[in-house]
């Protein structure tokens, strides 16, 4: 296979369909629309100008927003200058801008759609200079309009060179601060082309929805360089309130989405139409497929050739709930060190509770300990300024080191089993593998968030927050449904596994408080700290669901 850079495939949608649409921005509730040639133009005429600042070659360039046009023309414009993109999330506090932009020794970081920037401003360094977009202009930094209107384009058909870096993408930091991922131009090449060739159906007339934080691996390489290498075109969403609304508008052909979104369409349409009312209509031939399509047609996926979810396990109850309606999702895996590129179920290859088989030319084994282990051309290069972590990551035949446990069947499915470092012993010295517990207990819709603890007990708890529906539902509905939940599950489990109590959570666990990564993975090590203290009162409890006070 010929591998392309993503500075070629724009060069190449820009001479074969100039006037075609690229992106769509939603803004004020109208879509502004830029074509290939337009895109092109404005991606050149910042890139002309990041080459006039004189930086030193490779030099290291933030973006600070939430998904727009103009990160992805950014993200191209620091790319044809020469020099090294750094997303960071547009949630991310003060102290993690400044750790950050120090570390990497950020020259420019351009500041995007935001909630509220005074609150993250000065995290920004004064040796960084700040450049803003057009429709959320900053005061005290130069405006995208203004720097192009002045600045003629870049002429040359700059591709990029393979071994050079093209980003450094710092982890959301589950256990402390975050590790930059360092990747080079060949990881992004390589993996966008080999994945590409996966979907062979895919068309240049594909329309992406890009709404999930481009600052994340997996959006950026399935929606940015997946509708840059086929020549798609990628729309967004202007806000939560407006997402229903844009998706629909949109109605992408590819959609990516992680389970927790997945479920909150669930409860969405049980909450037009009951499940018993439901489980009848589907029943009935003729009225099942009007009930499907008009869900479909409700959520604005009726015509998606691709559904994919990530980032979390799918429950495997939910994935055979949204199989009825005739949604094919198909679950990946992988993680910023191997650029999204290790494992993906395929559409006419699918086993529940795994997530899928590897992508072509990915070499997978497990480590005596049963840590999935993944090689190919898409890994990092290293952890940027951090040679330790980056040996103990990467072995020394090449192989990345997940943190992941699993297990691979004969077909070389793969289903994930846990978190090494989640694994906890009980008081008696028996292991306990939190995850495939946690992934049980999220089939209750009464819960939002769950995290199974135990360490030093002689059982586990698993400590819950209410969902949507679970806040609206009686206490009594809600302890009765827990404790039913728990027994069922604890019959499959083993006598050291067994959850002995379930404790609701009065606070939700969020970004701000600290308890989340903004890829919504749950900070086990911060939230233990705050809960061991009342684990003995909790256990000792006479009640089997316990509210915390």
């Amino acid at each position: 296979m010929i591998i392309q850079t993503p500075l070629e495939k724009l060069q190449h949608w820009t001479t074969q369909k100039p006037d075609q649409t690229f992106l769509r921005q939603p803004f004020n509730g109208e879509w502004i629309h830029f074509s290939w040639k337009k895109a092109d133009d404005e991606i050149r005429r910042m890139a002309a100008y990041l080459r006039s600042l004189n930086l030193p070659p490779q030099s290291k360039i933030a973006i600070i927003s939430k998904n727009c046009a103009h990160w992805i023309m950014s993200d191209l414009a620091i790319m044809m200058a020469g020099h090294v993109s750094v997303p960071l999330y547009p949630t991310i506090p003060a102290d993690l801008i400044r750790y950050c932009l120090e570390h990497c020794e950020a020259k420019v970081a351009f500041i995007g759609k935001l909630d509220d920037w005074s609150k993250q401003r000065s995290g920004l360094p004064d040796n960084v200079k700040g450049i803003s977009f057009p429709l959320w202009t900053e005061d005290g930094y130069e405006n995208w309009d203004d720097i192009i209107a002045k600045t003629a384009p870049y002429s040359e058909n700059y591709k990029g060179n393979l071994t050079d870096i093209l980003t450094i993408i710092y982890t959301s930091g589950t256990t402390g601060l975050p590790k930059g991922v360092v990747h080079s131009m060949n990881a992004f090449s390589y993996a966008a082309c080999w994945a590409l060739s996966e979907m062979k159906d895919l068309k240049e007339t594909e329309r992406f929805f890009s709404y999930l934080p481009l600052s994340h691996i997996a959006e950026r390489m399935l929606v940015e360089m997946g509708g840059l290498y086929c020549g798609a075109t990628i729309s967004f969403a202007e806000s939560l309130d407006s997402f229903p609304a844009n998706l629909k508008d949109t109605k992408p052909t590819v959609f990516l989405s992680v389970p927790r979104i997945w479920t909150k369409f669930q409860m969405g349409i049980l909450s037009k139409m009951p499940q018993s009312r439901l489980s009848i209509l589907l029943k009935i031939p003729v009225i099942s497929g009007v009930i499907k399509k008009k869900i479909k047609e409700g959520l604005g996926l009726d015509q998606a050739k691709y559904m994919f979810t990530g980032a979390a396990p799918m429950p495997v109850v939910t994935m055979n709930w949204f199989e009825k309606l005739d949604f094919i999702i198909c679950e990946a895996y992988a993680m910023t060190e191997n650029c999204a590129y290790s494992h993906l179920t395929r559409k006419e290859n699918r086993k529940p509770g795994s997530v899928g088989t590897p992508m072509p030319n990915c070499d997978i084994r497990l480590s005596d300990e049963g840590e999935i282990q993944v090689r190919s051309e898409a890994t990092m290069l290293e952890y940027y300024k951090e040679p330790e972590k980056t040996k103990e990551s990467i072995t020394e035949d090449g192989f990345l080191c997940t943190g992941d446990q699993g297990e691979i069947d004969a077909q070389d499915f793969l289903k994930i089993t846990g978190r090494i470092k989640d694994i906890f012993k009980t008081d008696k010295g028996k292991y306990v593998a939190p995850a495939p517990i946690e992934l049980e207990l999220s089939k209750n819709t009464f819960i939002e968030q769950v995290c199974v603890v135990g360490a030093n007990l002689p059982q586990t708890m698993a400590l819950v927050v209410l969902s949507a529906d679970g806040k609206n539902e009686e206490k009594e509905a809600i302890c009765k449904s827990l404790e039913e939940t728990m027994n069922e599950i604890n019959q499959s489990l083993d006598k050291h596994e067994k959850m002995k109590k379930m404790i609701v959570m009065r606070d939700e666990w969020t970004v701000d408080n600290n308890l989340l990564t903004p890829t919504m993975k749950v900070k086990r090590n911060i939230l233990e700290k705050e809960k061991t203290p009342h684990y003995e009162k909790w256990y000792s409890d006479a009640n089997t669901v316990i509210w915390e006070n």
